[in-house]
């Protein structure tokens, strides 16, 4: 699995790291983005519920 997230369609909405704190993150100015070395969503069952939560569908899940 690879997660990432498009910065360009993000709003900042923070449902990601609501609902999977432990992959996802919200940088200074409030725009999620995926914790550092936790691309591979990290085996958080959450994952797949955050990207689905993500109001703008700014998160993208590819699995390998």
């Amino acid at each position: 699995m690879r997660i990432t997230i498009d910065q360009d369609v993000c709003i900042g909405a923070g449902q990601c790291a609501l609902t999977a704190p432990a992959v996802f993150d919200q940088d200074d100015d409030g725009f999620g983005l995926v914790r550092p070395g936790r691309e591979d969503g990290a085996g958080d069952p959450l994952v797949r519920e955050a990207a689905r939560a993500c109001p703008v569908q700014a998160i993208t899940i590819t699995d390998d």
